[in-house]
């Protein structure tokens, strides 16, 4: 495994870190996680080094906190930095704060949390919880043990992010990055100011929720261009972790055959270490990408359950893979399925719930319409 330097105490930290989100799971019901394999990967992942587990209080349906406190048993605790993070959306005093801090150390069975993080900040929760003495109760968690270090995960645009890293002396940060989204968000040029102000960095949706591991065949014919033959999520690993500024790059991992590639990876991926040729092949790739993604959704989930129990991420999915891949049979296929169980976008109401807790801003609402009107026979 390969280990990079983590907050100005230079913790080694395995570059690979293990995203909580997308465990196995059974009934295709994302809150019945199948604890046997789940338990199998997180332990196999750290029996080979990985020492970053990384989950947070909604991660399937609240419930992948309580898994991971299941897989630290056995010593497993003592071999790892734990991260979980602070439901900010749900916090509406300061008191707050410290009940769901509570909460999440009980669920994880610890006595205390390596690195606690504020939850999916933008603009508009900054403000509420700055209002509510987020920094101070921040520090005071800290002070008392509960903490080690503290950080936050980021979903706005770059001022706003630029704004909350000067705001505290953060440990670290956690953004979205991929070469698809290089100006998304905080991005590159986000990842570059927080190393400059020595707060390290961690890198979530590397492959963009798993999409960008299963590419059409004229992406295929680019990646097979290079000398050396690599799987599309290789491709997308390698570019993240070839940035010195990037610490930890979190993998959300369903099989176990995934967590076995993803440590081979990242044991040689090393900063600086893609030559030319690979990153204009790299560059040629995104290039088709961004032309034919339709809604920049990860998959997250954030968005469930819908009052109207429309499946937001999956038929996002649906309509995505209908033009980035081609699936226009199996992507209406599926479609009338949901139609016929009442999960269609034909079923929103506008309410517009969905759209204020959406990590990637995307205007749900609209793309729901025209994802109709193309899955639909």
């Amino acid at each position: 495994m390969q280990y990079r330097s983590f907050t100005k105490d230079n913790i080694q930290v395995s570059a690979l870190g293990f995203g909580c989100m997308r465990f196995p799971i059974l009934d295709n019901d994302s809150s019945k996680i199948d604890e046997e394999k789940a338990i199998e990967m997180l332990r196999y992942a750290i029996d080979n080094g990985v020492n970053y587990i990384d989950t947070a209080y909604p991660y399937h349906r609240g419930d992948s906190e309580y898994l991971v406190g299941k897989a630290l048993k056995d010593g497993y605790r003592e071999k790892i930095y734990l991260a979980t993070k602070l439901p900010v959306w749900l916090t509406d005093s300061y008191e707050d704060f410290n009940k769901y801090l509570d909460e999440q150390l009980e669920k994880l069975d610890t006595r205390h949390i390596d690195f606690y993080l504020l939850h999916s900040l933008n603009k508009e929760r900054w403000d509420k919880i700055k209002a509510l003495d987020v920094l101070k109760f921040a520090d005071e968690a800290k002070k008392s043990g509960k903490v080690k270090y503290i950080g936050f995960s980021f979903h706005d645009e770059l001022e706003i992010f630029k704004e909350i890293i000067d705001s505290y002396d953060w440990d670290f940060c956690q953004i979205q990055l991929n070469y698809v989204d290089r100006n998304y968000q905080a991005g590159e040029e986000g990842l570059k100011y927080a190393y400059e102000k020595g707060i390290s960095t961690v890198i979530m949706e590397p492959i963009k929720g798993g999409k960008l591991s299963n590419p059409s065949d004229e992406i295929k014919s680019i990646w097979d261009l290079n000398d050396i033959k690599r799987t599309p999520s290789e491709w997308a690993l390698r570019w993240v972790l070839n940035h010195r500024e990037v610490s930890v790059l979190l993998s959300g991992m369903t099989t176990l055959d995934q967590v076995k590639e993803n440590i081979k990876t990242v044991s040689n991926a090393l900063a600086n270490s893609l030559n030319k040729k690979e990153i204009e092949l790299i560059d040629k790739v995104t290039n088709i990408y961004k032309e034919k993604i339709k809604v920049a959704c990860t998959g997250c989930e954030y968005c469930l359950p819908c009052q109207k129990n429309v499946s937001i991420p999956d038929i996002f999915e649906l309509y995505n893979n209908l033009y980035v891949f081609g699936t226009e049979e199996t992507s209406r296929n599926t479609y009338e399925s949901y139609i016929r169980k009442g999960k269609d976008a034909s079923m929103c109401v506008e309410c517009g719930k969905c759209e204020t807790i959406c990590p990637q801003n995307i205007k749900i609402r609209e793309h729901l319409k025209d994802a109709h009107k193309i899955l639909t026979r």
